[in-house]
């Protein structure tokens, strides 16, 4: 089954718009959760250009993905930013996963291991220790304002038609 991730190159028009779009993403965990089809979302501040945000997002299908966009909430989001003229810009570009691979080096017992692994079950893995020492390798945490947000699913759940509660939403901004 083919695993999907979508990722997003935003630039928004000032500062006073990004801290308002914050007060909107920080429900978003809470909406993603609830997906069947969801498994992963990280947001960050590229390093070089503080006015410039990665976003990643997982998905058990593109019709997860798809049900996403359909979303109500999502929906409603995106029309505030592009009404409001907070987002200037936004690239969006989905990849399909051919592989996943996790490489660790125990800093205990310098064990080194090279493992595939089900992208289904990433939490799961990701917080197993070194099988030699037992080290506990450290695991980021969910945030609540929905930077980081994962969840583990069956390999079986990919996507349940309807389940976005979509509705059609206009975009155009005010002149």
């Amino acid at each position: 089954m083919p695993i999907y991730q979508s990722m997003q190159r935003v630039r928004f028009s000032s500062p006073d718009g990004y801290e308002k779009f914050k007060v909107l993403f920080g429900e978003v965990r809470n909406q993603l959760k609830t997906l069947p089809g969801f498994l992963h979302l990280t947001w960050w501040v590229h390093p070089q250009d503080p006015s410039w945000y990665n976003e990643i997002s997982i998905w058990t299908s593109f019709e997860a993905l798809k049900d996403w966009h359909m979303n109500t909430y999502h929906k409603q989001a995106k029309a505030w930013a592009v009404r409001s003229g907070a987002i200037m810009e936004d690239i969006i570009t989905n990849f399909e996963l051919k592989n996943t691979r996790l490489i660790r080096v125990c800093p205990c017992c310098a064990d080194i291991s090279d493992k595939a692994y089900d992208l289904h079950r990433e939490q799961a893995v990701l917080a197993e220790p070194c099988p030699k020492c037992g080290f506990k390798f450290p695991v980021m945490p969910e945030t609540t304002d929905s930077t980081a947000v994962f969840k583990d699913v069956s390999p079986g759940v990919a996507h349940q038609p309807g389940s976005s509660n979509g509705s059609e939403v206009t975009t155009e901004r005010p002149a």
